[in-house]
């Protein structure tokens, strides 16, 4: 049986050292412990990792860290909302977002032409340049075809980025895909009508991608889910491993309440019931805001698994047969 013991400072103390101490603290803090040994297992286990966030996790500054897991190998799927693809193509091209109060003034924010999302602000500008910037893209992947599954489309997107922080370039350099189910939910999905009604012609198509995530994985493979935050990005991926026979690992970390019979409140133990997850799944679920928890929780799974030897960023595809042939020297360790 494990017993409380008193947390203590020490200096010098590692994130590692300081989530390690958790289990021993209590309440929610236990729960974060154990998101990271299950991290840690389904990285061990070579699970398929499907990891979910919603939009707001992308206006703050845990986007350049999912970029970064895409690249150290910790992410194989990705599913998110729109809202995520259009302000990680903002960043990408030079947009910043400002950090304000939540108590702030919202008639006075409208009139100046801002739009607060919590305790963050980002101009109308920045949507007005979004939208120059995506037409010439669009245009482009136009001439290119006419049809589009979403995740094709985004990678495509991805590859004309140049931004080492930007999601969809590090999904599009490393050939993960990324899901996005209600493409349509956001300034992008607007564009994306826009440019429909001068070309007929030009489809999303969101059904085929819904083929594309469920022959993502299959009855075999090992899978783990890291959901951050709800909605349609959550429900995406668990829905596809539902229907691939469950996942065997799942960390699930949302402010929402299990009392709310939500998608984002569902927990881990509910979503059993289902078939979403195993009965004998190794499972967290864990109440708190992503922006404190996922960092803690990840960066000790990191440094974990980075001890053992088995954290090694992912090469580029383009480099792949220049490596195996002894020409790019600079990613051997990689």
């Amino acid at each position: 049986m494990e017993f409380v013991k008193d947390f203590q400072w020490k200096k010098g103390i590692t994130v590692k050292e300081l989530v390690d101490s958790y289990q021993n603290i209590g309440y929610q803090s236990i729960e974060l412990r154990r998101a990271s040994e299950v991290i840690v297992r389904m990285k061990k286990n070579s699970a398929k990792i499907f990891l979910t966030f919603t939009s707001n996790m992308v206006t703050s500054g845990l986007r350049g860290f999912f970029a970064q897991l895409i690249n150290l190998g910790m992410a194989d799927v990705i599913v998110t909302t729109v809202g995520g693809i259009e302000e990680d193509i903002m960043k990408a091209t030079g947009e910043r977002f400002m950090i304000g109060r939540f108590e702030s003034d919202d008639v006075e924010l409208h009139e100046k032409g801002i739009n607060r999302i919590g305790n963050l602000f980002v101009k109308n500008e920045s949507y007005m340049n979004f939208e120059d910037r995506i037409l010439p893209i669009l245009s482009k992947l136009y001439e290119k075809k006419k049809t589009w599954p979403v995740s094709e489309l985004l990678k495509e997107i991805g590859l004309m980025l140049n931004d080492e922080n930007s999601i969809l370039y590090q999904a599009a350099k490393h050939n993960i895909p990324i899901f996005c189910p209600a493409i349509t939910d956001g300034a992008f999905g607007f564009h994306l009508y826009l440019f429909q009604q001068k070309h007929k012609d030009f489809i999303i198509d969101v059904i085929q991608d819904f083929g594309n995530i469920l022959l993502s994985t299959s009855f075999d493979e090992k899978k783990g889910v890291i959901a951050l935050g709800g909605s349609i990005s959550k429900h995406h991926a668990i829905l596809c491993t539902l229907l691939n026979g469950g996942a065997e690992y799942a960390v699930y970390m949302t402010t929402a309440h299990k009392t709310s019979g939500s998608m984002s409140g569902a927990t881990t133990s509910e979503a059993k019931s289902w078939g979403k997850v195993k009965d004998d799944s190794d499972v967290a679920t864990v109440i708190g805001d992503v922006t404190i928890l996922f960092p803690l929780t990840m960066i000790k799974a990191l440094e974990q698994l980075d001890e053992e030897g088995l954290l090694k960023p992912r090469i580029y595809e383009e480099h792949k047969k220049e490596l195996e042939s002894g020409k790019l020297k600079k990613y051997a360790k990689s």
